[in-house]
């Protein structure tokens, strides 16, 4: 045989070649077809797909959570299957809840959301000493966190529906016959006792107990004369609302704090703008994040062409659940309320510009412009009695 092979190389060669080739051509084909085609599918709620991108977001999300609230986690243990298993059940548990309550209507009422919020600890540490909400701080601190007060309020609301299915399905749970008639044995049964009462006073006059009788028994149960320790205390209370009543601040003062502070404490400017946002977290991988980048890229082009159609893409095209619904509009915001990308960007801008993409934590941006409200220089009039209160302040508190 090998004789044969060395006779007719050039025909063995010619047949491998035509046995080998396509096995090749059938590889390359089924490789670009995986690689070209859209991300696998992990699961499907409801007949819609989790896919593969967004169970590794997820998965990120929590790593990121648990990272921020125990600091010396080893991050490792975040990694494993088990791990990420774990993440994908509770992402398929939140989708079906959320169907479910989609499905039976659980709405949340603006009283109900308006109840919610004034209990979280967190906002009512932003309400002013009159009861009103610090609107500022609160675009504020939700900015902080890449959100605006739209998003943050249509995410407590979802919460809330959650909650009523939750509740629903605990409240409807059946018990089995056996718990039904234990409880209710504990009503209807009965049983006989037998009660021997020694009233102690029919025996003291028949005790003597002698000296050394009761100094034993007192050595042995020193504990039971000991008195309680006491303190004899002097204290002073300071009621710093009460001493403010009685400092009086004259006009002359009140002039010079405002000729120093009228600028720290007359408002600062505001703009008002609406974005464009395609979602990919810094910590997505480079080929998901330029895939956004180049979907933003896309819709800016489109925004260009015709400006006036800005809210319209935003409405179908944004992935920012606080302001798609609006046209992407994020209302009035000062600086330090957005994140810095996006801040600088709305602040270089003039009323009515579309910026480039923004790239940030949260993903790509595009910004247009609507609206400026310039800083506004408050008078002494309108500030006078605020001047008062902290000028008082800082007398009866001199370490403040």
């Amino acid at each position: 045989m090998f004789d044969f092979i060395r006779k007719h190389t050039q025909w063995t060669m010619g047949l491998l070649f035509l046995l080998i080739v396509p096995s090749f051509i059938l590889v390359g084909m089924n490789s670009g077809n995986s690689s070209g085609g859209k991300a696998d599918v992990v699961a499907k709620v409801d007949g819609v797909e989790i896919t593969q991108p967004e169970w590794d977001r997820a998965h990120q999300n929590e790593v990121d959570r648990l990272r921020a609230s125990q600091p010396a986690l080893d991050v490792k243990l975040l990694d494993s299957p088990e791990a990420r298993y774990a993440t994908l059940e509770r992402l398929v548990r939140d989708r079906v809840v959320a169907v479910a309550a989609e499905k039976l209507k659980m709405s949340t009422s603006d009283q109900r959301l308006a109840r919610e919020l004034h209990e979280s600890p967190e906002i009512a540490a932003l309400r002013r000493p009159d009861g009103t909400l610090d609107m500022e701080r609160y675009r504020q601190v939700l900015g902080s966190r890449g959100m605006s007060p739209e998003g943050f309020e249509a995410n407590v609301r979802a919460d809330l529906s959650t909650r009523q299915v939750l509740a629903g399905v605990g409240g409807s749970a059946l018990a089995s016959s056996a718990a039904a008639d234990l409880a209710l044995n504990a009503y209807f049964e009965k049983r006989e006792i037998q009660l021997a009462r020694f009233n102690a006073a029919d025996f003291v006059a028949k005790l003597n107990p002698t000296d050394a009788d009761l100094e034993k028994f007192y050595k042995d149960n020193e504990k039971l004369f000991l008195a309680p320790e006491q303190a004899s205390i002097e204290y002073v209370q300071l009621d710093l609302d009460t001493v403010k009543k009685t400092i009086t601040v004259n006009e002359a003062d009140l002039k010079t704090y405002y000729d120093a502070n009228a600028k720290r404490l007359s408002s600062a400017e505001e703009r008002r703008a609406s974005h464009i946002l395609i979602a990919s977290p810094a910590t997505a991988p480079a080929a998901e994040r330029e895939k956004a980048k180049a979907k933003a890229q896309e819709l800016l082009t489109q925004v260009k062409k015709s400006p006036d159609t800005f809210a319209d893409v935003a409405r179908k095209n944004s992935q920012d659940p606080g302001s798609a619904a609006n046209g992407g509009d994020l209302e009035f915001f000062p600086r330090g309320a957005m994140v810095k990308p996006f801040e600088d960007a709305a602040f270089s801008m003039k009323k009515g510009d579309i910026s480039e993409v923004v790239a940030s934590d949260f993903g790509f941006h595009i910004i247009k412009l609507t609206d400026i409200k310039t800083a506004k220089q408050r008078s002494f009039e309108e500030m006078r009695a605020e001047l008062e209160a902290d000028l008082k302040a800082c007398t009866s508190n001199p370490t403040a």
